[in-house]
């Protein structure tokens, strides 16, 4: 996907994977700034309780203010391909960390 534009956000690098799909370095063209973008994977997009699972994860995390919870900017869908956009927290993943 580098390089890739989803909306106003411009894909530059892959920078994870989970159980659930891959987590994407982007910048968002519009408000100029770093972002996380997380695409399910395909294997999952014609899964509706996968699907909704994963906007459920977005929808959970937007409810809470706190500073050790970041921040959902967007959930959405782009030619067939759900994402959800958060913001870039730059640092050690948990596994580098432990």
């Amino acid at each position: 996907f580098a390089n890739q534009t989803i909306n106003q956000y411009k894909i530059e690098r892959k920078i994870g994977e989970g159980g659930m799909g891959a987590v994407y370095l982007a910048k968002d063209t519009r408000l100029e700034r770093k972002v996380a973008l997380k695409m399910l994977s395909d294997e999952f997009a014609g899964d509706a309780s996968r699907r909704n699972r994963f906007f459920q994860e977005a929808k959970a995390a937007s409810a809470l203010n706190h500073p050790n919870i970041l921040t959902v900017h967007e959930i959405g869908e782009f030619d067939g391909r759900h994402f959800i956009v958060t913001e870039f927290i730059k640092g050690k993943t948990l596994s580098q960390y432990l």
